[in-house]
């Protein structure tokens, strides 16, 4: 069949080649892309968040028989609904069960009603009342936009004037749009003696009745080593996750991700596509900090790489509700991403460098996400511009292959961390 994947990132670039190997799977074609994903699909310059323009383009290419909708805005928005109301078959949960993403508030009421562990928590539409229930609060606090905000809206206040600050940010200055017309004021979770709790990104499938896991992974959020600097959309991944044990996994199983899904359900809200489990571990079990109503970016670089079953037929068990019946295989070993951005990324910078790119080793794959070609030429488009996969037998091989790499390519300002993989002793 053909497909149409909706999306221009390095996470729809990791969609595209695992579909590509899909014996099911004949032309792809992609929208928007990036210049990497034009090397396997035909790109489609269409607003993947018009909807009705989505919508006329399939209806218009009747060869296109399956729509893979993988980022969040066109999902909160609406697409799926749209589509499947045209009578196409889609991959993506429909506007009301991506509403787990897209509010922040929405998603904590729902734990809150179904015993479901995350933390503590308040909301507020109001500039004021959110500033005197924070003078009264202890620290460090997490502030959340309760909207979608590119991976940006969340801000951790070690300090009340940070929390003053970051309430300003949010809600009055609007830094993250129409995201911030509510905040959510989150206690913020630790893990033993009152460090930072240990964080893994569980992606699973589900077709509302069945949920299967994903290999975990481990995100890299802020924009420095150590941990340090503003959040971003993710500046690199690793998998296997070393802390997330058998006996953390059945925990997660049992009070985490099979609640959710019956919780969607006995909310009207049946989950149909990838549902993202973002959870720490704590003095008191495993917490959600937050929930993605669809693949991770750049998780999905680390976890497709290693699945051996055929994704397209995982997608198309979703769809028909029959997930239980699909066996979901994966590689041993390890899996790193690490994202090399452009200068100043997560805030403002510069476009249409030059990127340079040598031969790269076996193994090592390249992920695409702010990239174009221009001329001919390779040049950044984006934040982040490229994600540098490796395999290995361990984390420690995998980060080593990645790393080598990282220097065979080039463009002005280029920035990146360079202790992606080793943190939670995932090298030992």
């Amino acid at each position: 069949m053909n497909v149409l994947v909706i999306g221009n990132g390095g996470r729809e670039h990791a969609i595209v080649a695992a579909l590509a190997k899909s014996p099911s799977v004949d032309k792809i074609y992609c929208m928007k892309g990036n210049a990497g994903i034009a090397e396997l699909a035909e790109c489609v310059n269409v607003d993947y968040c018009d909807l009705k323009a989505v919508g006329d383009w399939v209806d218009a290419h009747p060869d296109v028989q399956y729509t893979v909708i993988a980022p969040d805005d066109p999902l909160a928005l609406g697409l799926a609904d749209e589509l499947e109301s045209r009578g196409h078959r889609v991959f993506g949960p429909n506007k009301k069960a991506a509403e787990i993403e897209s509010s922040k508030a929405f998603a904590k009421a729902l734990m809150k009603k179904y015993n479901i562990p995350t933390a503590a928590y308040e909301i507020f539409d109001d500039y004021e009342k959110a500033l005197a229930y924070v003078e009264k609060g202890k620290f460090p606090v997490v502030l959340k936009a309760d909207g979608l905000a590119l991976g940006k809206g969340v801000l951790i206040c070690e300090t009340l004037q940070q929390a003053k600050d970051g309430l300003k940010q949010i809600m009055l200055d609007k830094a993250f749009g129409a995201a911030g017309n509510k905040v959510v004021v989150e206690e913020f979770l630790t893990g033993k003696e009152f460090t930072p709790g240990e964080e893994v990104s569980v992606l699973t499938f589900t077709d509302g009745k069945t949920i299967v896991p994903m290999i975990p992974s481990c995100d890299h959020k802020r924009a420095l080593d150590g941990d340090k600097g503003l959040n971003t959309g993710g500046m690199g991944t690793f998998t296997p996750c070393p802390f997330y044990t058998k006996e953390i996994a059945d925990e997660v199983m049992n009070n985490i991700l099979l609640p959710t899904v019956r919780a969607m359900n006995a909310e009207g809200r049946t989950f149909k596509g990838v549902l993202y489990f973002g959870l720490m571990r704590t003095p008191d079990g495993m917490k959600v900090v937050e929930y993605n109503s669809r693949f991770g970016d750049p998780e999905t670089q680390v976890v497709l790489p290693m699945l051996k079953t055929d994704l397209m037929e995982i997608f198309q068990a979703i769809t028909d509700e029959r997930l239980a019946d699909v066996k979901i295989e994966w590689e041993d070993g390890a899996c790193v991403c690490v994202v090399l951005a452009s200068g100043g990324y997560p805030q403002s910078y510069a476009k249409g460098k030059q990127i340079t790119i040598g031969d790269l080793d076996k193994d090592v794959f390249l992920y695409h996400a702010g990239t174009a070609r221009e001329n001919g030429m390779l040049k950044t488009s984006g934040g982040r511009v490229i994600g540098v996969c490796a395999k290995g037998r361990t984390v420690k091989e995998a980060r080593a292959k990645a790393y080598a790499n990282v220097k065979k390519i080039s463009f002005e300002g280029m920035q990146y961390r360079t202790d992606i993989g080793i943190k939670y002793n995932a090298e030992e």
